[in-house]
């Protein structure tokens, strides 16, 4: 009877705090930074457990799946071969579309646009291009004839929070395991891609299937500035009752690519910047080894 009483006042208690998540959320999680803790745990500035699979899509030339958490992304990219642009004669190209079908969120609904998708993806291009990480001449072909398309489309299959930061480590793992087609001249001098196991009449214009060459990858990290605490990797929970947000963007040679803050009030002391660039380079260390080990897993598969 004890032992079921005792059972009956553990669950009576965990709705009691169920109950008063739902009804206050933000007194919630502020109990919970008084203790410099989060509901799920975590100290203020650690990143939640973090994961790479490379070669999630069979028939793409390039994929990897990035999990942060809960929050999920799917990362392909297609090759194309296409006509240069004439100010641009030895430079290949590459388009990114961030995808939130109706499953990632409950906030997305069937039929209707997420409002974060368009912003994520001009966030991606922005950075994967000024970062540096590819070398567009790397996606040329023939001179003002013919170059590669890269089409990188990602898909979050889970919105749980800091979804830049997923996707572009599942974006630097799709180019990271990219594996650019052979290509040959057709009898109409036409570039076209060589199956497997084709016979070829004429020599191709690339010998074998290659590697793209990445200099310096870009890495991301999220975090809530709320009052004096500083919270790295939000969830959606987090984000949707603190108002401050800053993403952190560092290459892998730690320098700062970029900094984005999309509202909130402004950051009074710089000192709270230092503090998030920080915890973005301990974190890129983490990244790195995360998306290291993936690699090496692929090699001796």
């Amino acid at each position: 009877m004890v032992d079921s009483a005792n059972s009956t006042n553990d669950l009576s208690s965990e709705m009691e705090v169920d109950a008063f998540r739902r009804l206050f959320p933000l007194r919630f999680h502020e109990r919970h930074l008084l203790e410099s803790v989060r509901p799920d745990a975590r100290p203020l500035g650690k990143a939640r457990d973090t994961s790479l699979a490379l070669g999630a899509v069979g028939s793409a030339d390039g994929s990897a799946l990035a999990k942060i958490g809960c929050t999920t992304m799917l990362a392909a990219i297609k090759m194309e071969v296409m006509t240069p642009a004439n100010e641009t004669p030895d430079e290949g190209c590459i388009a990114i579309e961030f995808h939130m079908p109706a499953i990632c969120s409950p906030i997305v609904r069937p039929g209707r646009p997420a409002e974060a998708a368009p912003v994520v993806s001009k966030q991606l291009s922005d950075t994967i291009l000024s970062s540096g990480m590819i070398d567009l001449k790397e996606l040329s072909l023939v001179s003002g004839k013919a170059a590669w398309m890269a089409y990188l489309d990602i898909y979050c299959l889970d919105a749980d929070g800091a979804l830049f930061d997923a996707a572009l480590l599942a974006a630097a793992a799709a180019f990271s395991h990219l594996q650019i087609p052979v290509v040959s001249l057709n009898d109409e001098g036409r570039i076209v891609v060589v199956s497997k196991g084709e016979k070829l009449k004429n020599k191709p214009v690339n010998e074998e299937k290659r590697k793209l060459k990445l200099r310096s990858i870009p890495f991301a990290l999220t975090c809530i500035i709320h009052k004096n605490y500083i919270l790295a990797d939000p969830t959606a929970e987090e984000e949707s009752i603190m108002e401050t947000l800053i993403t952190i963007v560092l290459d892998s040679s730690c320098q700062l690519v970029s900094l984005y803050k999309p509202g909130g009030p402004a950051l009074a002391y710089e000192s709270i910047i230092q503090d998030c660039i920080a915890l973005s380079r301990q974190r890129l260390r983490e990244l790195q080894t995360i998306l290291n080990e993936a690699m090496c897993d692929m090699e001796v598969d």
